[in-house]
């Protein structure tokens, strides 16, 4: 337990943040899972799931809750499977 009411705040800022990217990355990982799942069913819906991922990867790259360049390497992985799924 922090004993300085600074130390304290401090904490209680850090599991904010740590609640939050939580929820953050859970939401990302499952609409990456959602949109695999719907590209390899060769579903049309495929492409709208795989716009969400990408939205939520880039709104988690702004708040720099992940790097930048994992969400474009998970964004680039993703379109590149959808666009197997097309031809």
């Amino acid at each position: 337990m922090p004993n300085k009411k600074s130390a304290m705040k401090e904490l209680r800022k850090s599991t904010k943040r740590a609640i939050r990217n939580f929820k953050v990355n859970k939401a990302i990982k499952e609409a990456v899972k959602d949109s695999k799942k719907l590209i390899e069913a060769k579903e049309k819906s495929a492409a709208e799931t795989v716009k969400k991922a990408i939205k939520l990867l880039d709104k988690a790259a702004a708040k720099k809750i992940i790097k930048k360049n994992a969400a474009a390497r998970k964004k680039s992985r993703l379109v590149k499977k959808l666009n197997a799924l097309m031809k």
